[in-house]
């Protein structure tokens, strides 16, 4: 009997979901995808207990963060943006995190995946030696095989979520993921249905998720300007 994987971080698999295993080009605009590995940050601390979001009254754009348990996680990224929440000037914005926090997670993110031996470093050589590629593949796809696995059985509604993949497959919804999880149904459906199992599961995470998808808006927006 094979031994179950232990659980990654969720930016981790949202980072692995958001990629191509075979190539490790990413399936949507890099900026878009570290808001959401931010997102994902926060919502791992909020269901570590690390955190609150303060006035539950008030809509998800203009809750704060602040901090609920003075204790580290044990991992790197996740106790950065903890120690970042609870020494802020002000307490931060759910909006104001997000955008702040995800400068430079994408590449955070990816040299702590290769540091555990998860993806690989490769480079090579184009147009006669003269260019250098560098891409970054996973050294065995069952980690986002086992992620992209559960966010599929939600989809299917085969399996009831629990809390980490519940807010993992809100964020591949908002992401526009969707259809990458390789199901034959229709996108727009699809997304939608993850959306409501997202919604319908913990309210904070919800406005994480949302305040994800809104600071996506706004990049969209200040580009056409």
């Amino acid at each position: 009997m094979s031994t179950p994987l232990p659980p990654l971080p969720l930016r981790d698999e949202l980072f692995l979901l958001g990629h191509n295993d075979d190539t490790g080009h990413p399936h949507i605009h890099r900026q878009a995808l570290a808001l959401g590995l931010a997102g994902a940050v926060l919502i791992d601390l909020y269901l570590a207990g690390r955190i609150d979001l303060g006035d539950d009254t008030r809509p998800a754009d203009e809750r704060w963060v602040r901090p609920h348990l003075d204790r580290p996680v044990g991992d790197l990224i996740a106790d950065t943006a903890l120690t970042s929440i609870r020494y802020a000037r002000t307490l931060p914005s759910l909006k104001g995190f997000v955008r702040g926090f995800s400068a430079d997670l994408y590449e955070r993110t990816r040299a702590g995946l290769v540091a555990a031996g998860i993806l690989r470093h490769a480079t090579r050589r184009r147009l006669a030696g003269l260019m250098r590629a560098d891409s970054y593949l996973p050294v065995d796809s069952k980690w986002s095989v086992v992620a992209r696995a559960r966010v599929r059985s939600l989809a299917t509604r085969y399996q009831q979520p629990d809390n980490h993949t519940a807010a993992l497959a809100g964020l591949v919804a908002v992401l526009g993921l969707t259809d990458h999880l390789y199901l034959a149904d229709d996108t727009t459906t699809l997304t939608a249905h993850l959306k409501t199992i997202a919604d319908q599961h913990l309210h904070p995470v919800r406005d994480i998720t949302t305040a994800v998808d809104a600071t996506i808006g706004d990049l969209a927006t200040a580009a056409y300007r």
